[in-house]
């Protein structure tokens, strides 16, 4: 592959991607999140990038000694600032609301911040829950992921959005895939044929 040394390693598929590529991973089962976020973050961490997690449940230890193995230290990685984790409530739900304009910037902060201090990538991975329907706001969840891809065009952060089949019903989960141009499918990550573009899912429903 020509421009192979362009492309991002996800950790938790064979495959790799254009940095800046925005991915859904719809999960049945808890074991199949966790393991694609510690690899993600592990791939990361491991190729010098800048990487965060968003997610109510990580356990520490388990991920302390995940990253250990490949002689990775969570403590120096997280007081360097080239790990940093944040519950979903902490980062999403803000002062109880859900805002995508304050997550847009905080997403474009961080790649700055990044740039800024040498990292040379920056990924994200985080777990949108189901509180997110009975909250201020929550109605823009779409909007938002849609105008994340266009934000990742501009700001190449590696994202990865993990949702849960169990807490969200079908028809939401259709949406959710509608606004990733990437998915998840048993390991393998795929372009998603259910992909509608930001300018055209926008203009369908924030009109």
């Amino acid at each position: 592959m020509p421009h192979e040394r362009h492309t991002v390693a996800l950790g938790f598929a064979d495959q790799t991607v254009p940095p800046g590529a925005h991915i859904c991973q719809i999960f049945s089962a808890d074991e199949e999140r966790l393991d694609a976020l510690m690899r993600f973050l592990r791939s990361g961490l491991e190729a010098g990038e800048r990487a965060a997690c968003f997610t109510e449940k990580l356990d520490e230890t388990q991920l302390t000694n995940f990253l250990a193995e490949r002689g990775l230290s969570c403590e120096e990685l997280m007081e360097s600032g080239a790990l940093s984790r944040a519950g979903t409530s902490e980062v999403y739900f803000q002062d109880g609301r859900f805002d995508p304009d304050r997550m847009l910037a905080l997403l474009r902060q961080f790649h700055k911040n990044s740039v800024a201090d040498g990292f040379p990538a920056a990924r994200v991975i985080g777990e949108m829950t189901a509180d997110v329907q009975h909250i201020e706001g929550g109605s823009r969840l779409m909007e938002y992921e849609s105008r994340v891809s266009m934000l990742l065009k501009e700001v190449p952060i590696t994202a990865v959005c993990q949702y849960d089949a169990n807490t969200f019903d079908g028809a939401t989960i259709m949406e959710v895939l509608k606004v990733h141009p990437m998915m998840v499918i048993r390991g393998t990550v795929v372009h998603n044929p259910y992909y509608v573009p930001p300018e055209e899912f926008l203009a369908h429903h924030c009109s």
